[in-house]
Protein backbone atom coordinates (compact mmCIF):
# COMPACT_ATOMS: atom_id res chain seq x y z
CA UNK A 1 0.00 0.00 0.00
CA UNK A 2 2.75 2.46 0.94
CA UNK A 3 4.53 1.95 -2.39
CA UNK A 4 1.40 2.67 -4.45
CA UNK A 5 1.00 5.94 -6.31
CA UNK A 6 -1.89 8.24 -5.41
CA UNK A 7 -3.59 7.20 -8.67
CA UNK A 8 -3.28 3.51 -7.72
CA UNK A 9 -4.69 4.25 -4.27
CA UNK A 10 -7.70 5.94 -5.87
CA UNK A 11 -8.19 2.90 -8.10
CA UNK A 12 -8.02 0.57 -5.10
CA UNK A 13 -10.42 2.82 -3.18
CA UNK A 14 -12.92 2.66 -6.08
CA UNK A 15 -12.72 -1.15 -6.44
CA UNK A 16 -15.22 -1.61 -3.60
CA UNK A 17 -18.91 -0.77 -3.67
CA UNK A 18 -19.62 2.45 -1.73
CA UNK A 19 -22.97 3.34 -0.20
CA UNK A 20 -24.16 6.80 0.76
CA UNK A 21 -24.83 6.41 4.45
CA UNK A 22 -24.18 8.30 7.65
CA UNK A 23 -22.26 6.45 10.35
CA UNK A 24 -20.46 8.07 13.30
CA UNK A 25 -16.69 7.88 13.00
CA UNK A 26 -13.94 8.88 15.43
CA UNK A 27 -10.99 10.25 13.48
CA UNK A 28 -7.59 11.15 14.88
CA UNK A 29 -4.81 12.59 12.74
CA UNK A 30 -1.49 10.94 13.62
CA UNK A 31 2.00 12.46 13.55
CA UNK A 32 3.93 12.39 10.25
CA UNK A 33 6.52 10.05 11.77
CA UNK A 34 3.91 7.53 13.02
CA UNK A 35 4.85 4.01 11.94
CA UNK A 36 1.89 1.88 10.93
CA UNK A 37 1.78 -1.50 12.67
CA UNK A 38 1.96 -4.68 10.64
CA UNK A 39 -1.48 -6.12 9.96
CA UNK A 40 -0.74 -9.07 12.29
CA UNK A 41 0.01 -6.61 15.13
CA UNK A 42 -3.11 -4.46 14.59
CA UNK A 43 -4.96 -6.27 17.39
CA UNK A 44 -2.39 -5.00 19.92
CA UNK A 45 -3.06 -1.36 18.91
CA UNK A 46 -6.82 -1.65 19.39
CA UNK A 47 -8.44 -0.17 22.48
CA UNK A 48 -9.33 -2.91 24.99
CA UNK A 49 -13.08 -2.66 24.28
CA UNK A 50 -12.45 -3.35 20.58
CA UNK A 51 -10.24 -6.33 21.43
CA UNK A 52 -13.04 -7.82 23.57
CA UNK A 53 -15.63 -7.24 20.81
CA UNK A 54 -13.32 -8.96 18.34
CA UNK A 55 -12.89 -11.97 20.65
CA UNK A 56 -16.66 -12.26 21.16
CA UNK A 57 -17.22 -12.26 17.40
CA UNK A 58 -14.62 -15.00 16.91
CA UNK A 59 -16.22 -17.10 19.68
CA UNK A 60 -19.65 -16.78 18.01
CA UNK A 61 -18.30 -18.04 14.72
CA UNK A 62 -16.57 -21.03 16.33
CA UNK A 63 -19.58 -21.90 18.50
CA UNK A 64 -22.08 -22.09 15.63
CA UNK A 65 -19.84 -24.01 13.20
CA UNK A 66 -20.29 -27.49 14.87
CA UNK A 67 -24.09 -27.10 14.81
CA UNK A 68 -24.12 -27.17 11.02
CA UNK A 69 -23.15 -30.84 11.11
CA UNK A 70 -26.17 -31.74 13.23
CA UNK A 71 -28.58 -31.03 10.36
CA UNK A 72 -32.20 -29.99 10.81
CA UNK A 73 -32.29 -30.86 14.54
CA UNK A 74 -29.95 -27.98 15.26
CA UNK A 75 -31.95 -25.29 13.43
CA UNK A 76 -33.91 -24.16 16.49
CA UNK A 77 -30.85 -24.33 18.73
CA UNK A 78 -28.83 -22.29 16.22
CA UNK A 79 -31.65 -19.73 16.03
CA UNK A 80 -31.74 -19.45 19.83
CA UNK A 81 -27.95 -19.02 19.99
CA UNK A 82 -28.09 -16.40 17.22
CA UNK A 83 -30.61 -14.40 19.28
CA UNK A 84 -28.37 -14.65 22.34
CA UNK A 85 -25.40 -13.59 20.25
CA UNK A 86 -27.37 -10.62 18.91
CA UNK A 87 -28.12 -9.47 22.47
CA UNK A 88 -24.42 -9.60 23.32
CA UNK A 89 -23.58 -7.71 20.10
CA UNK A 90 -26.05 -4.97 21.02
CA UNK A 91 -24.54 -4.63 24.51
CA UNK A 92 -21.00 -4.50 23.08
CA UNK A 93 -22.15 -1.91 20.54
CA UNK A 94 -23.43 0.26 23.40
CA UNK A 95 -20.15 -0.12 25.29
CA UNK A 96 -18.09 0.68 22.18
CA UNK A 97 -20.16 3.78 21.37
CA UNK A 98 -19.58 5.06 24.90
CA UNK A 99 -15.87 4.69 24.12
CA UNK A 100 -16.29 7.22 21.28
CA UNK A 101 -14.54 10.54 21.73
CA UNK A 102 -17.27 12.99 20.75
CA UNK A 103 -14.77 15.82 20.20
CA UNK A 104 -13.35 13.79 17.30
CA UNK A 105 -16.62 12.39 15.92
CA UNK A 106 -17.41 12.99 12.27
CA UNK A 107 -20.19 11.83 9.98
CA UNK A 108 -19.56 9.62 7.01
CA UNK A 109 -20.96 10.53 3.61
CA UNK A 110 -20.09 7.19 2.02
CA UNK A 111 -18.40 4.00 3.12
CA UNK A 112 -17.42 0.64 1.69
CA UNK A 113 -14.84 -2.10 1.99
CA UNK A 114 -12.04 0.03 0.57
CA UNK A 115 -12.48 3.25 2.47
CA UNK A 116 -14.73 6.00 3.71
CA UNK A 117 -15.61 9.60 2.84
CA UNK A 118 -16.13 11.95 5.80
CA UNK A 119 -17.46 15.45 6.18
CA UNK A 120 -14.83 17.51 7.97
CA UNK A 121 -14.63 21.19 8.97
CA UNK A 122 -10.87 21.40 8.38
CA UNK A 123 -8.77 20.64 5.34
CA UNK A 124 -6.53 17.59 5.69
CA UNK A 125 -3.28 17.03 3.82
CA UNK A 126 -3.08 14.27 1.22
CA UNK A 127 -1.02 11.39 2.59
CA UNK A 128 -1.91 12.06 6.24
CA UNK A 129 -2.23 8.98 8.46
CA UNK A 130 -5.48 8.63 10.36
CA UNK A 131 -6.66 6.39 13.20
CA UNK A 132 -10.34 5.49 12.75
CA UNK A 133 -13.09 4.00 14.89
CA UNK A 134 -16.22 3.26 12.85
CA UNK A 135 -19.52 2.61 14.63
CA UNK A 136 -21.92 0.46 12.59
CA UNK A 137 -25.22 0.72 14.46
CA UNK A 138 -27.14 -1.46 12.00
CA UNK A 139 -24.63 -4.29 12.48
CA UNK A 140 -24.26 -3.60 16.23
CA UNK A 141 -20.49 -3.51 15.87
CA UNK A 142 -17.50 -1.21 15.63
CA UNK A 143 -14.22 -1.28 13.73
CA UNK A 144 -10.78 0.03 14.61
CA UNK A 145 -8.37 0.63 11.72
CA UNK A 146 -5.86 3.01 10.13
CA UNK A 147 -6.37 4.97 6.94
CA UNK A 148 -4.67 7.48 4.64
CA UNK A 149 -6.07 10.72 3.20
CA UNK A 150 -6.22 10.38 -0.60
CA UNK A 151 -8.51 13.34 -1.38
CA UNK A 152 -9.83 16.45 0.35
CA UNK A 153 -12.35 18.51 -1.62
CA UNK A 154 -14.10 21.70 -0.47
CA UNK A 155 -17.91 21.31 -0.55
CA UNK A 156 -20.00 24.24 0.67
CA UNK A 157 -18.63 25.13 4.14
CA UNK A 158 -16.92 21.78 4.75
CA UNK A 159 -14.45 19.35 3.19
CA UNK A 160 -15.19 15.88 1.90
CA UNK A 161 -12.21 13.77 2.94
CA UNK A 162 -11.62 10.42 1.21
CA UNK A 163 -9.73 7.89 3.33
CA UNK A 164 -8.40 4.57 2.07
CA UNK A 165 -7.96 1.82 4.65
CA UNK A 166 -4.26 1.03 5.09
CA UNK A 167 -4.44 -1.31 8.10
CA UNK A 168 -7.71 -3.14 8.62
CA UNK A 169 -8.39 -6.71 9.66
CA UNK A 170 -9.86 -8.90 6.92
CA UNK A 171 -12.92 -9.76 9.02
CA UNK A 172 -13.58 -6.04 9.63
CA UNK A 173 -13.29 -5.30 5.92
CA UNK A 174 -15.75 -8.14 5.25
CA UNK A 175 -18.08 -6.62 7.85
CA UNK A 176 -18.01 -3.27 6.03
CA UNK A 177 -18.78 -4.96 2.72
CA UNK A 178 -21.66 -6.90 4.32
CA UNK A 179 -23.00 -3.77 6.05
CA UNK A 180 -22.97 -1.76 2.80
CA UNK A 181 -24.83 -4.55 0.97
CA UNK A 182 -27.39 -4.91 3.78
CA UNK A 183 -28.05 -1.16 3.67
CA UNK A 184 -28.37 -1.20 -0.12
CA UNK A 185 -30.87 -4.09 0.08
CA UNK A 186 -32.88 -2.24 2.76
CA UNK A 187 -32.89 0.94 0.64
CA UNK A 188 -34.06 -0.95 -2.46
CA UNK A 189 -36.80 -2.67 -0.47
CA UNK A 190 -37.96 0.66 0.95
CA UNK A 191 -38.00 2.25 -2.51
CA UNK A 192 -39.97 -0.71 -3.92
CA UNK A 193 -42.55 -0.44 -1.12
CA UNK A 194 -42.92 3.32 -1.71
CA UNK A 195 -43.53 2.70 -5.42
CA UNK A 196 -46.33 0.25 -4.59
CA UNK A 197 -48.17 2.79 -2.46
Amino acid sequence: MQNLTLYQKHQQFDEFFMINHNIPVNMRLLADDFVLPEIDDLHQHMPYEFQIASELSAIDTKALRPLRRLGEHAIELAEFLNHQSRKIDLMMSLILQQHANHKHTYDSIQFGGGGIVLSCENELSIGGTIELKLFLREEASAIFCFAEVIACKPVDDTYHVSLIFTRIREEDQDLLVTASLHLQTANLRKRKNQEKT
